[in-house]
This record gives C-alpha cells, sequence and structure tokens, in this order.
C-alpha cells in the first residue's frame, strides 16, 4: 500500500484489549493517523499497525473470535509493519515460554520470549533505556508483569537492554526491545510515559514499507 508524498500514514491499533487509546494517542503525536482495528475490513484499510499491552492469551483467543488471526498472519508475512508493546510482543515471537498451550502466535519475530518474566522474578520496574535508533537521550521505559527475549534468531536487532541497576540483578541485561525488518517490539509500555520517540521510530518504518 503506497504512501503519498506528505501524506499522514494510516496506524491501526488493535482494539480487543489493553491500552488502546494510549497507544493510538502517541500515533498521531508521532504524524500518523489512528485507526482502532477490531475486524479484518478495518485491518485493510492500514499501512502498520499496534499491537498493545494486555493479556497475550486473552488477545490471542479474540483475535480467533474476532476473525483477525490469520488474516494479521498473512499481513505481517507480507511485509506489513507492526509494533507490539508488552503482550504484543508475546503474541508477534515466533513462541512464548510459559504460555497457555492453547495460545496462538503471530510469527512476524524470530524470538523466544518469556511471558510474565519481570513480573514474576522482579517485579514491576521502571529504567531509563539506551535505545538503538531513538536520538535524544535515553527512554524510560515502564514494566508491567513484562516478557523479555530468551533467544533472539541471527535477523533480530537488540535495540535496548535493562542496564545494571541496584536490586534487580537478575534482569540486567535481558533483552526488552528488538527489530526484526518492519517488526518492532518493546517488552514496555512507551505509550505511558509522554515519550512518542518509540512511536515515532514505529511510524517511520511505515512511511519507508
Amino acid at each position: 500500500m503506497a504512501i503519498a508524498t506528505g501524506a499522514r500514514p494510516v496506524v491501526g491499533v488493535l482494539a480487543l484489549q489493553g491500552d488502546v487509546r494510549e497507544h493510538a494517542a502517541m500515533v498521531e503525536r508521532a504524524g500518523a493517523r489512528a485507526l482502532p482495528v477490531r475486524r479484518a475490513s478495518e485491518l485493510s484499510e492500514v499501512d502498520g499497525l499496534v499491537l498493545p499491552g494486555g493479556e497475550s492469551t486473552t488477545m490471542s483467543r479474540l483475535l480467533e473470535t474476532f476473525e483477525l488471526l490469520e488474516p494479521l498472519r498473512e499481513r505481517i508475512a507480507d511485509g506489513m509493519p507492526a509494533f507490539g508493546s508488552c503482550a504484543g510482543m508475546i503474541l508477534l515471537a515466533r513462541q512464548a515460554l510459559d504460555g497457555r498451550p492453547d495460545q496462538r502466535q503471530l510469527g512476524g519475530l524470530d524470538v523466544v520470549v518469556r511471558r510474565n518474566a519481570f513480573g514474576r522474578q522482579v517485579d514491576s520496574f521502571e529504567a531509563d533505556l539506551d535505545f538503538t535508533g531513538v536520538e535524544g537521550g535515553p527512554v524510560h521505559a515502564v514494566f508491567i508483569r513484562a516478557p523479555w527475549v530468551e533467544k533472539a534468531g541471527d535477523g533480530v536487532e537488540v535495540l535496548a537492554s535493562v542496564p545494571e541497576m541496584p536490586g534487580s540483578e537478575d534482569a540486567a541485561a535481558r533483552i526488552v526491545a528488538v527489530r526484526q525488518g518492519a517488526v518492532l517490539a518493546t517488552s514496555f509500555h512507551p505509550e505511558l510515559t509522554g515519550d512518542e520517540r518509540v512511536h515515532r521510530l514505529f511510524v517511520d518504518l511505515v512511511r519507508q514499507a
């Protein structure tokens, strides 16, 4: 889907569960037009899609209920840019550890993630991250029962990892932001901080796709 010069790309926000309004507001601030997506006809209208945080197994079931699972898999496989935060990262991964046996994956990222990794082991927390591709200093990240990336394939670029911090040794060096082609994912919630730089990075990927 070509984007005319000077036109705002249309970025969908999967509106089945999670921080839909917050992501939509950040998408608008990042220079795109946000469109809630609940059905396949709406998915066909967007240039890229944000998969928000929430509960990944519930979102997986809702994707099937709303007959979005296969259309979304096909669009991602065909090169549509996608950005998943927290539960969205889990859905985009090729494999999720500690998930339900019936959880379905979108497979847009060649990564293995562990669900609720930070929530179980070091609790929810905040950290300032050096984030490749984002200018203007560290990105303040909010982790809420977040996953982390246990394994990344050769084609996956690691964009951010947790720094060394007192009292959070289990979290140090864990991968929390990745990119593979036009697919971006973060363990944390960039929609909650008022800093739209990660969303701008994604909107730039949409423009380039």
